[in-house]
């Protein structure tokens, strides 16, 4: 990679558009003081993304813009455009020329540009650090800074050494990787937080889907057992019904001919002329079978009345079950303590805690509405009050049945005691009839039955109806199912029918139990708890997942910046060794003698004021931001660095403070130079380094030029005669009255000239 140009434009005294252009390995910028030569060093600093305004001789970013002249008015922007040659692809860029510009504004923007595309000051110095040109500025001289790096603390003299060696690209990803730890820890404690706050609602919610499938449980035992019983009722229902239409076929057959044959036979006494007696029986009879009409009729107003007074204490145990006292209590305790409760929840746990009490609220509403309707109806002291009413009038009914009874008895003993042929007749009426009476008791008594089925069978309809409220399609198909024993043999029609209803009554009981449980549970709209839940535990999951993976790429950073400091160590202390060698030749040739090394120290750690901010954070050098003396002390953790130890010919010198200017001159260009050829940079910049050298030493650092320009293109800011002759391009600064600096071209061969 070779340096191929500047161009300055707007920046300090280049008013104009001003290119330098650096075709030779050695390159000399001469001038009289104050033309301005030296912003030319700047211009290199600032393009390469000097933060500090104290090192190019400002306050503000606008300082660095040409603030104008009688002649030319001042300029609104600076820019600086430093161009590459990148054949070899020493930048990691597919150019063959990298072109890399800063721009600043007077209202305080900066822009960085690379090949015209608008790029972060981040994404310039780790590209440049690919090239060995990094941010500590080693490669750049000024005036006046030649023993900066004696006079520099051992941590920023170690920055200076490890830029040199072109570490730079290895410490950037470090603090990278460094600072995507810190970020990952922030985020680790994030979503820790934000477990934390879920934690609750969801320990909350799993209680609630725990009763959920306690009460499924219960539910679908409930529906087991609802599924047997209906089967079993509507088995014992069908066959019982089919038992009793076959029951009372013959006897209504046999009443029916008895009647028409008593008609006859009454017709025949009437036509022989029937006594007193014959007609009083038949009289009494009559009212007999009126009494026993009567004596139905009251029985089977009285079952009615019996079966709604049982309806309505199945509707009081489900009032009762539904909203108990205990449980209105219980209601108005948990919004009282849920409401105490999210006094002191965060925003998001309030919601979730006042969603819960909706659903609640919801539950309560519901059973209360559930209460109402049921409660609709006749009252039960009207029921007992006609209950009351026709057990009177049945046993009133009773008493004359059984009396008039008595008295078709004594008139039949009176009438068979008699022995005359004629009454073969009347016998065979009063037989007649006795048979009727039997018949009529027999289907009295097959009608009582049916009517009691009838009220099993509207019962049974009514259970259907609430079993399919309560559990839906999972009682259905009770038709279809197929009753087994408890050793798992099939249950036939016969043996449901066959077996004590008492049986049966204990399965409705059991059913009846479990209902209520059902009810006490009370878990509203479950659909909605369960979604809720599996919304809340999926997010819980996910939330876990990212800790994970968070946890996961902080031990990766972690492994990345062990690795990164090992491999640090490593090339630094190589390095240091042949600097260490080149450092002590470059003493001994300016000192003639004497001995320099470099060495390790351990200190506190010194961390940049600016090191500890984040980007948005960071100081604006526009707005006149200046952090370059800014440091904290951080005594808790320490740090290498490096110390200078050398020794002068002839002289007891043993510390750095103890040299004279000119010793400490010639010391820093001895170390400059070392670091310059253990890893050379593209380009450096010397802004009159010589300038304390007297005419032995001047030539010694001449030959010294020569030989850096071999591997490193040079530029030159000098007045020293010497140097000059060393430089293959020679460059003129002037400056007019206007206050302008201006670029002359000076022919080599007048410039070798001047020079001698």
């Amino acid at each position: 990679m070779r340096l191929k140009s500047i161009e300055l434009s707007g920046f300090k005294s280049f008013a104009r558009k001003t290119e330098l252009q650096f075709s030779s390995a050695i390159t000399s910028i001469v001038g009289p003081n104050g033309s301005g030569k030296s912003n030319i060093a700047e211009s290199f600093r600032f393009v390469l993304g000097e933060q500090s305004m104290k090192s190019m001789r400002g306050k503000r970013g606008e300082d660095m813009i040409w603030n104008g002249s009688n002649s030319t008015p001042r300029g609104s922007r600076a820019s600086v455009k430093l161009v590459f040659d990148n054949a070899d692809r020493a930048l990691n860029l597919d150019f063959d020329e990298v072109a890399i510009e800063r721009v600043v504004y007077r209202d305080g923007a900066n822009e960085y540009l690379l090949n015209g595309s608008q790029v972060r000051l981040r994404d310039i110095n780790e590209l440049l650090a690919q090239a060995n040109i990094g941010s500590s500025g080693h490669h750049i001289i000024s005036q006046g800074e030649a023993d900066r790096v004696l006079s520099a603390t051992a941590r920023e003299r170690r920055e200076m050494i490890e830029d040199a060696l072109g570490l730079t690209a290895y410490l950037y990803k470090r603090e990278e990787a460094e600072r995507k730890l810190v970020k990952t820890a922030e985020n680790s404690a994030q979503v820790e937080g934000l477990r934390r706050e879920l934690a609750p609602h969801l320990k909350f919610l799993q209680s609630q889907v725990r009763k959920i499938e306690e009460s499924q449980k219960l539910r679908d035992d409930l529906a087991l057992k609802y599924v047997e019983y209906l089967k079993r009722e509507s088995v014992y229902l069908h066959v019982t019904h089919g038992l009793l239409t076959a029951a009372y076929d013959a006897p209504e057959r046999e009443h029916t001919e008895l009647n028409h044959k008593i008609t006859e036979l009454r017709m025949a006494l009437e036509r022989k002329g029937s006594d007193a007696g014959a007609s009083e029986l038949v009289r009494l009879e009559e009212a007999g079978r009126r009494a026993a009409h009567r004596r139905d009729m009251l029985g089977r107003e009285l079952g009615r009345i019996e079966g709604e007074l049982v309806a309505e204490e199945r509707i009081l145990k489900v009032v009762e079950r539904a909203v108990p006292e205990a449980q209105a209590r219980e209601f108005a305790n948990r919004v009282e303590a849920e409401l105490e409760e999210s006094m002191q929840l965060s925003e998001a746990e309030i919601k979730q805690r006042m969603a819960a009490l909706i659903i609640l609220v919801k539950d309560f509403l519901r059973r209360i509405t559930h209460v109402e309707q049921v409660r609709e109806g006749r009252s039960k002291e009207e029921l007992l009050e006609r209950k009351q009413q026709l057990e009177q009038e049945l046993h009133t009914t009773g008493e004359d049945e059984r009396r008039i009874a008595g008295a078709v008895a004594h008139l039949r003993i009176s009438i068979e005691s008699e022995k005359d042929a004629s009454r073969e007749a009347e016998r065979d009426l009063f037989a007649a009839m006795a048979r009727r009476s039997e018949l009529e008791t027999k289907i009295n008594s097959i009608r009582s039955k049916v009517e009691m089925l009838e009220r099993e069978t509207a019962a049974f309809r009514s259970e259907v109806g609430e079993a399919g409220a309560i559990l839906g399609r999972a009682v259905q198909s009770y038709e279809d199912h197929v009753v087994r024993s408890a050793s798992g043999e099939l249950v036939t029609d016969a043996e449901m029918v066959d077996e004590p209803r008492s049986q049966q009554e204990d399965r409705r009981k059991k059913i009846e139990r479990l209902k209520i449980r059902l009810e006490e549970a009370g878990l509203g709209n479950t659909a909605e708890i369960l979604r809720e839940h599996e919304e809340t535990v999926e997010r819980d999951r996910f939330l876990a997942r990212e800790l994970l993976d968070l946890e996961t790429s902080a031990q990766s950073l972690r492994e990345l910046i062990d690795e990164l400091t090992k491999t640090l160590s490593a090339r630094f202390a190589e390095g240091i060794t042949k600097i260490n060698t080149q450092f002590d030749a470059f003493f001994k040739l300016m000192f003639g003698g004497g001995d320099a090394a470099l060495s390790l120290v351990t200190e506190g750690k010194v961390r940049p004021y600016a090191a500890k901010l984040a980007d948005d954070d960071r100081p604006n050098v526009a707005r006149g931001d200046d952090v370059s003396d800014d440091a904290e002390l951080d005594a808790d953790e320490k740090e290498e660095g490096i110390e200078i130890t050398i020794s002068l010919p002839h002289k007891r010198i043993k510390g750095l403070h103890m040299l004279s200017g000119g010793e400490r001159a010639l010391t820093s260009i001895a170390l400059i130079f070392a670091m310059s050829q253990v890893n050379p940079p593209p380009f450096l910049i010397l802004d009159e380094t010589d300038a304390a050298l007297d005419e032995a030493n001047s030539r010694r650092y001449g030959d010294m030029i020569s030989t850096l320009g071999k591997r490193s293109q040079l530029l030159l800011i000098t007045h020293n005669r010497e140097t000059m002759s060393r430089a293959g391009i020679l460059y003129g600064i002037t400056m007019g009255s206007d206050g302008v600096s201006k670029l002359l071209s000076v022919k080599f061969e007048e410039a070798l000239a001047v020079a001698k």
